[in-house]
């Protein structure tokens, strides 16, 4: 083939260290359209951008150029110097990993509404709660002893 065609769309998430609640919700909508710029910055999609006080979630459209470590690592980097220089808090981290879930092209519009509901879905259920789901029905394995 002489071009690459690629539709490479991936479900994200990371919490705040130790899931502390401070995406606090006067500022919380600021960061979610600035993690939005950054992925645009970084040559990949914001298909949808959300999340509640501990953690947020991403679906990213990543370019075949694009490494999925290397944008969740400078998404993380980037959104976090914000934290500390617009919102002053100097001591804000994001939680060393994060998930990732290939979404199918068919299902990017349920992601999407799953991203857009996170108030009113974690009204429900806890942070810790949601991700084992997810876990559980894209069929990862894990150890609960280095879960959290």
């Amino acid at each position: 083939m002489p071009s690459t065609h690629i539709a490479l769309h991936v479900h994200v998430v990371f919490s705040t260290k130790d899931r502390m609640p401070l995406l606090a919700l006067e500022w919380r909508g600021r960061l979610h359209a600035y993690l939005g710029g950054v992925i645009r910055n970084l040559d990949a999609v914001p298909e949808a951008v959300g999340g509640v006080s501990d953690h947020v979630h991403l679906l990213i459209g990543l370019r075949a150029t694009k490494a999925l470590a290397d944008v969740v690592r400078d998404v993380k980097a980037v959104s976090s110097r914000w934290v500390h220089e617009e919102i002053g808090m100097e001591k804000f981290a994001w939680q060393e990993g994060y998930g990732a879930f290939s979404v199918s092209p068919s299902q990017c519009h349920a992601v999407r509404d799953y991203i857009d509901g996170q108030a009113e879905h974690h009204r429900k259920k806890g942070f810790q709660e949601e991700y084992v789901e997810i876990l559980t029905k894209c069929g990862v394995t894990y150890d609960e002893r280095f879960l959290w």
